[in-house]
């Protein structure tokens, strides 16, 4: 298929020669004399570009560039004049032409336009399906009351440049989080930076940040570019930042108030542009209380806070999980998807999941692989799930009755009497404390 091209201009000359030169060349050529004869075409033909002269009777040619941009914003506009002046051209880029090209026209750069604006549309096309597919890969899969609130936050943020801060459990997905907030900001295109602060000693956090210049550390041997300057114009993700030792915390802290900071054994000052978010499982208020995280930066950090809810608070969703990781499983596999029963997805549905999603993907994939049958039923699911968080010491006596001492033991039941009081309000924490008498942040405690 050859593509499109709609020529728009109030001379015949230039519609006649354009479309003969364009013709030869196998693109299909549409013609329009007026700004809203163009716009009618672009409806009902489609074209792949347009070349749209300046000067025209009624709407000119830039009011018709504008109305183009609004309604049909992937379109590549070039515009022609035989008035050419640096006004009329910064005009036209400003309203979101691609080009500008002056009559008399020369075939040869004419050509070369439109095939480099062809080439540009293509790839944005390309960067928009890439982007999607990014976006589908680490959104939030679910439609529980908890992940559309989550998405409105995530929405709501993300075009800002505000620090945010994200909490949750392990395995509930808060890196996801970040990169869909990076997708949706206005930075998509530039770097998205991850440094985890658990991860990474302590001795060489500085360096992992900020960078190092050559000789300035002992095992320096060359000059290294920190993650701060790497995610230049981009996202900066401080991952479990409730880990970092609390001289960093300053040192980032000063670097968020100035914008600026330094290479280690550098006096060149760096300035910073770079959007934060950071993320922690751990209660940063708490840290606080016991000196172990500095307030100025958490007052910093927690601009926009964001909290990603665990899996037993939105366990609806989990059907949809298990049809999702399923899915992908035989994808990648090359092999027949699997099924789940409904008795199995009901224990699941039950089950309290201290590991979160990242747990159940797990799961899902074990059986995936361990499980020859098609449809994977409840005999399949392994201990705790099959139980479905029930305590039932005649069939597992080996569970409850393992601990040395009547401390351990009384432990163990009760951090299981909890799941299973979680489990029969199908994950409620808040109304399985009211009903034990305790605090929410008590069960929490149990379920990890």
């Amino acid at each position: 298929m050859y593509p499109a091209v709609l020529i728009v201009d109030d001379e015949i000359t230039i519609i006649e020669s354009l479309s003969g030169i364009l013709s030869d060349d196998g693109f299909e050529v549409i013609h329009a004399f007026n700004g809203y004869e163009a716009l009618k075409k672009i409806e009902t033909e489609s074209p792949d570009i347009v070349l749209l002269d300046i000067w025209m009777p009624g709407m000119d040619g830039i009011e018709t560039l504008r109305e183009i941009k609004q309604k049909f914003p992937n379109i590549p506009v070039v515009m022609i004049t035989g008035h050419g002046s640096i006004e009329s051209a910064v005009e036209a880029t400003k309203s979101g032409a691609y080009d500008f090209l002056e009559k008399p026209l020369s075939i040869d750069k004419v050509m070369v336009t439109i095939n480099n604006a062809l080439n540009f549309r293509k790839l944005e096309e390309e960067n928009l399906y890439l982007r999607k597919k990014t976006i589908e890969k680490n959104s939030i899969t679910g439609t529980s009351p908890a992940v559309q609130a989550l998405h409105r936050e995530i929405m709501a943020a993300a075009p800002t440049d505000a620090a945010i801060l994200i909490t949750g459990e392990n395995g509930t997905g808060k890196e996801m989080v970040a990169r869909t907030i990076h997708q949706f900001s206005r930075r998509p295109e530039e770097p998205f930076i991850i440094i985890n602060c658990a991860a990474i000693p302590e001795e060489t956090l500085d360096s992992e940040l900020f960078g190092h210049e050559k000789g300035a550390l002992g095992h320096a041997a060359s000059k290294n570019m920190g993650k701060f300057e790497l995610a230049a114009g981009g996202t900066l993700f401080l991952d479990e930042i409730g880990d970092m030792n609390i001289n960093t915390q300053a040192k980032i802290l000063r670097a968020l108030e100035s914008k600026t900071f330094q290479r280690i054994g550098s006096s060149r000052v760096l300035h910073m542009d770079v959007r934060i978010i950071a993320s922690t499982n751990k209660d940063l208020t708490t840290e606080i209380e016991k000196g172990r995280f500095r307030q100025e930066l958490y007052f910093r950090l927690n601009v926009i806070p964001i909290h990603v809810p665990p899996l037993r608070e939105r366990n609806q969703d989990i059907p949809m999980l298990v049809d999702t990781f399923l899915d992908k499983l035989a994808g990648q596999s090359a092999t027949p998807k699997k099924t789940m029963s409904k008795p199995a997805l009901d224990l699941l549905v039950r089950y309290a999941w201290p590991g979160n999603v990242r747990e159940l993907k797990n799961l899902m994939e074990r059986l995936s692989i361990m499980v020859q049958e098609d449809l994977i039923d409840v005999t399949h699911l392994p201990h705790p799930y099959h139980s479905g968080d029930t305590i039932d010491a005649a069939n597992s006596p080996g569970e409850l009755f393992a601990p040395d001492n009547l401390e351990q033991a009384r432990t163990a039941f009760e951090k299981e009497y909890v799941r299973h009081k979680v489990a029969q309000v199908d994950g409620d924490i808040t109304l399985a404390a009211k009903t034990l008498g305790t605090s929410t942040r008590y069960i929490k405690k149990k379920l990890t």
